[in-house]
């Protein structure tokens, strides 16, 4: 680590830390840490409200096609905002999305490629899973480091999942971490907690709720100062926990034509909306609506089954599959983005990555990103009504076997093409997304042409992000080999 990160790291640390043992009513130490002198001359600086659902899926909200989930707050966004079509998460699962999102690079590049700790390797699998960091690098620049040198006071509430206590968010330049540890889940969404800066409380206590208060503490005290507020949701993620009146107005809504059928699941989606909901009108209240981009997106595609289960959590159709899976359904997700004065309700089709917020909150805030190494792209053009992106294809590396039966393969689209290779045996399988978004027609003895184009495309670009991959496992049994697939673990990713 450099010296510069080291000392930055103690800094944020010391105040992050004062703040927590205070509570919001300390906030006056983090304020005078952060004196007005040293912020930007301009007091018209964009703050940032970057919202990352967990495990929501793209068909998980009405302005996606819903028709059994109810999220007015965020359907409201998307009318004000910009709606992407053809979004995606860097990964099938969440350590190496946020990964992504928080860097602007690769999960592949920053060998992170799955949940961590990941999932015990299978013995008797075909392969070992490739090798992978257990944390999210301090020497990796993230999006608060960088919004700090335009000063930013940035906040991260909620889950953080990239490593242990010498890798919390203090140490990845915010200046206040609630409720972020190691953890993918929480043991309950019901209170009393005991999660960084937020213990305590009583059964009644609903940690999205909890969360929500939090942030609008944290909006509220740095009113007058460019600030940048990472809400990240636990909900969706499992135990699926919700409030049993919500829980029940949505079983008077099932109907069997639908394939969304889980009640309790539809009662947290609801209740991160009224939590978007919340955070939006802090920010109107306060009158700062005209200088805060407010995101919305998802770490990963939706969870149909995890482990042996096989009561589905949530359904991605049209889209095949759900997380864990390089199939649309998982890592295709929802992703709104709302800048005052330039989006304004419109669709985009463009083909984008989490790995594309880093450089697209830059610019949006003035600020080109700098230093290179960066592998996503600024979305500014297209939120700006541009339709393209001058980008050759979009990359996925999953070299691991999932919690829901995903297997170690690499994926490509370029165009409305999509190519997915499995490294158990080198299947191809081949996809044309404008005609088959469902995934269900492969077309690889169709188009040899395209096929060997998008494998090598492929091959290429694995090589230079110096990407992991599995080896042969020497216990390979193939009489056993699936039953590790399906064998139940903590659903932590």
């Amino acid at each position: 680590m450099s010296l510069r990160k080291q000392r930055r790291r103690d800094f944020l640390g010391a105040i992050g830390a004062g703040a927590l043992a205070g509570g919001f009513s300390h906030w006056s130490q983090v304020s005078a840490a952060f004196p007005k002198a040293a912020l930007p001359a301009d007091d018209r600086t964009l703050n940032v409200v970057l919202i990352l659902v967990d495990d929501m899926g793209w068909r998980d909200l009405t302005c996606y096609g819903s028709k059994f989930y109810q999220t007015p707050n965020i359907d409201r966004l998307a009318r004000e905002g910009a709606r992407f079509t053809d979004a995606y998460a860097g990964a099938p699962v969440c350590s190496p999305t946020r990964a992504s999102l928080l860097t602007g690079q690769h999960p592949a590049r920053l060998h992170l490629t799955d949940w961590i700790p990941g999932r015990a390797p299978w013995p008797t699998a075909r392969l070992l899973p490739a090798q992978m960091e257990q944390q999210l690098a301090l020497e990796r620049k993230t999006l608060a480091e960088a919004l700090h040198e335009s000063g930013h006071i940035s906040a991260s509430i909620g889950k953080w999942h990239l490593g242990g206590p010498q890798h919390y968010p203090e140490s990845q330049g915010f200046a206040l971490n609630v409720a972020g540890t190691h953890r993918g889940s929480p043991s309950s969404y019901f209170g009393p907690f005991d999660l960084p800066g937020l213990k305590g409380g009583t059964p009644d206590d609903y940690l999205t709720e909890k969360l929500t208060e939090e942030a609008e503490k944290f909006i509220e005290a740095n009113r007058d100062r460019p600030f940048f507020l990472y809400l990240t949701e636990f909900a969706v993620h499992q135990p699926i926990q919700a409030r049993e009146p919500v829980i029940e107005k949505y079983r008077a809504r099932l109907r069997p034509d639908d394939p969304q059928q889980n009640a309790a699941y539809a009662a947290m989606v609801e209740s991160v909306d009224v939590a978007v909901g919340r955070v939006v009108r802090k920010v109107e209240e306060l009158k700062i609506a005209d200088r805060t981009v407010v995101i919305l997106t998802s770490d990963n595609g939706g969870l149909i089954y995890e482990g042996r289960s096989k009561r589905a959590v949530t359904s991605n159709l049209p889209l095949r599959a759900g997380k864990g899976h390089l199939y649309e359904g998982g890592i295709r997700v929802p992703l709104i983005i709302k800048w005052p004065g330039v989006t304004n309700g419109a669709s985009c089709t463009a083909p984008v990555c989490s790995m594309d917020l880093f450089p697209s909150v830059l610019e949006m805030i003035g600020r080109p990103a700098d230093g290179g190494g960066l592998d996503g792209q600024s979305l500014v053009r297209v939120l700006k009504g541009d339709r393209r992106l001058e980008r050759e294809a979009l990359y996925w590396h999953y070299p691991h076997y999932s919690n829901q039966g995903g297997v170690p393969s690499g994926a490509v689209r370029q165009g409305d093409f999509k190519l997915i290779e499995f490294y158990e045996d080198g299947r191809l399988e081949l996809f044309n997304l404008r005609e088959d978004l469902g995934e269900t027609r492969n077309l690889t003895a169709a188009n040899p042409g395209k096929t060997r184009e998008l494998r090598q495309s492929l091959e290429r670009w694995r090589q230079s992000v110096n990407a992991t991959m599995p080896k042969s496992n020497p216990g390979y049994d193939p009489a056993k080999a699936d039953q590790g697939l399906t064998g139940a673990q903590p659903p932590t990713g």
